[in-house]
Parts: C-alpha cells; sequence; structure tokens
C-alpha cells in the first residue's frame, strides 16, 4: 500500500472488566477482562484488513499496560507511538444486558496515566511522521482540557501537514460532566479539520448549536438535514457517517447504516440481530469500515453496505476487538450466512 494509506489513531486504551452474562455487577464475583478503548478498536479492525496502522497513546507503566500494548501488537497494530508512563490504567466496567434490561457502562479513568501525560502534551512531529490518516475520538477531547487541547493541536498539526483526518464525535455525556456546556464548541474546533466524521443526529445538533428535528437519531430525514448543514459549515467535511439502530432487546436489534457525501445519503441494508454476543466495539468496527472503503477507493453505497457489515460482525464476538477480516465481511454483505466447509 501506498504511505498514505497508513492511518494512525490517537486516544486512551482502556482495561474493561465485564461481568458474565446474567449477573448484575453489585451481585458478581467475576470480572472478565478485556482490552479496549475506541481508537485502539479502529486500528486493530483496520490492521485485520490489511491496512498499516498505528496507536499512539499513554499507558501505566505497569503490568497492565504492557499488557494492552501486547495485545494491540498481537494484533499487528504497530505501537511504537505508544508510551509508558507513572500513573494507572483507565478502566470501564461492562455490565452486559439480557432480555429487556440493556447494559450498562461505569467509566472510572480519571487521573490515569495517559489523562496525566496529556498536561505535557504530544510530540505531534514525531508520531505523524510518515501519517497518511489520523483517527481521533471526541472521547478524548470529553477526558480533561489538557486531553481536549493535545487533541485539538494533534489534528491541526495533521491538517497542517496534510494529513487525513476522522474525528467519531462518540458524545458521552458521563464523561462530560462540568464541561458539557463546552462540548459542542470544542467538537467543532475538531470538526472544522477533519475529512470524515462519525456522527449521529444528536452529535450534529450539539456541534451545530441546534436541536435535533422530530424523529429522534434514528430517523433518516433528520440525519441528512444535519448532516447537510454540517457540511456546509464544515468545508472540509466530506462524508459523515452513522448507524441507525432498533432495540426489541438486549439481544433482538435491528442495524443499518447512513452514509451523507455531497452527492447525496446513502443508506445500507437492514440486518435483523438475534442472539447478540455483545454491541460493544460495533460502533468502531463501522467506523473501520468506512474508512477501509476511504482507503480501498470504495463508491459511498459500496463503503456503506461494508461498514455496516463490519458492525454486524462485531455483534457475534465478545470483547471490544472486531477480528472479522474483509472476506469475512464481504461475506456478510453478499448475503453468505450458511456454515462453510
Amino acid at each position: 500500500m501506498s504511505e498514505d494509506s497508513r492511518i494512525v489513531c490517537f486516544g486512551e486504551m482502556l482495561l474493561r472488566l465485564a461481568t458474565p452474562r446474567g449477573t448484575l455487577l453489585r451481585d458478581t464475583s467475576e470480572l472478565q477482562v478485556y482490552v479496549g478503548g475506541a481508537e485502539a478498536n479502529v486500528a486493530l479492525a483496520l490492521a485485520h484488513f490489511g491496512h498499516r496502522s498505528a496507536m499512539i497513546s499513554v499507558v501505566a507503566d505497569t503490568a497492565t499496560g504492557a499488557l494492552c500494548v501486547s495485545e494491540l501488537a498481537r494484533h499487528g497494530v504497530d505501537t511504537t507511538a505508544v508510551r509508558f508512563a507513572p500513573g494507572r490504567m483507565g478502566l470501564y466496567f461492562l455490565e452486559r444486558g439480557a432480555g429487556l434490561r440493556p447494559a450498562r457502562v461505569l467509566y472510572d479513568r480519571e487521573h490515569s496515566a495517559f489523562a496525566r501525560a496529556m498536561a505535557q502534551g504530544v510530540d505531534w512531529d514525531s508520531v505523524l511522521a510518515g501519517a497518511g490518516w489520523l483517527h481521533v475520538s471526541g472521547i478524548t477531547a470529553a477526558l480533561s482540557a489538557e486531553a481536549s487541547g493535545a487533541l485539538l493541536a494533534g489534528v491541526r498539526a495533521a491538517r497542517g501537514r496534510g494529513i487525513r483526518v476522522s474525528l467519531d464525535c462518540n458524545y458521552r455525556p458521563s464523561l462530560w460532566k462540568a464541561r458539557a456546556a463546552d462540548a459542542g464548541a470544542i467538537l467543532r474546533e475538531i470538526a472544522a479539520c477533519a475529512e470524515v466524521l462519525f456522527a449521529n443526529s444528536h452529535d450534529l445538533a450539539l456541534m451545530l448549536g441546534s436541536t435535533p428535528l422530530a424523529g429522534g437519531t434514528a430517523s433518516e430525514k433528520v440525519f441528512e438535514n444535519l448532516a447537510s448543514a454540517a457540511m456546509a459549515r464544515f468545508t472540509s467535511v466530506q462524508r459523515i457517517a452513522t448507524t441507525t439502530r432498533v432495540e426489541r432487546a438486549a439481544d433482538d436489534q435491528e442495524l443499518a447504516g447512513l452514509y451523507a457525501s455531497r452527492d447525496g445519503v446513502f443508506r445500507s441494508h437492514t440486518y435483523v440481530l438475534r442472539d447478540i454476543v455483545e454491541r460493544i466495539g460495533s460502533g468502531d468496527a463501522f467506523a473501520a469500515g468506512v474508512l477501509h472503503g476511504a482507503l480501498s477507493g470504495f463508491d459511498p453505497q459500496r463503503s456503506v453496505e461494508f461498514a455496516t457489515a463490519a458492525a454486524c460482525l462485531k455483534h457475534s464476538v465478545a470483547g471490544d476487538f472486531s477480528v472479522a477480516g474483509v472476506a469475512d465481511v464481504e461475506a456478510l454483505v453478499r448475503g453468505e450466512t450458511a456454515l462453510t466447509r
């Protein structure tokens, strides 16, 4: 692949502690450990799609930090730009949903090694060397003013070097907390440097300073109107993508993808998902699928079909990571779901 196909992802790597299915955090005597983090999930999925991906992060100088780095490297992600620093790993706890009881996520990531290191910033000249793309998430901006500043410096540095930027808005109210009033303005600054946005109607309305139209985030018309307004405001943005989900129960849902370009909005096939193993990381698999399409020269319809199929396959795998290859995703796009021998 050409040099400009190398994509680097910047954000905090996390350890996830999950309850076994059917148990609550307050009652469980067992927690299952996984490595994750939105940006790391994208880097790993892209590696499984055959792309050269790299991670920019800071992890704790402990055995748990080493575990996170080795797990990414094991899947083919370049981890040379991951630094070790004093402190702790950020955590999150997942209480898996079942039936009509939804899943629940609890974050424990304040004062992590990553968050503390952001006060000293990032050497963007070094970590962006040889990159063609930079993928970031609004989650980083939510962690602290220092992390937000480092992220904004990174996307501006990338833009100034001709490196293409993708932003997953990933608005999480529980992470913004007291800084919620600043979220829209901060995400606007980052989006002004991006070529690709991953944003649902709520994210777009937040950045535009407007209220979502009637119909909610699942309405295609709402998304189309807000995406058009966002591309008018952010002249660098060429693509905006999101998933739409109908939830009847924790393990009975429907998923489709929407992909807005300056030529219109494209919708994927709608998938019925039953007996879901886990939906955590499916949005990151979708983002990786869209980026794979951009790196591979796909047209918008092919891109959204590939990305949505990648997201659907993630529902069949435990953990944050999507390990499907291109052939796996393309087979689902073609409707091949029967047993193969």
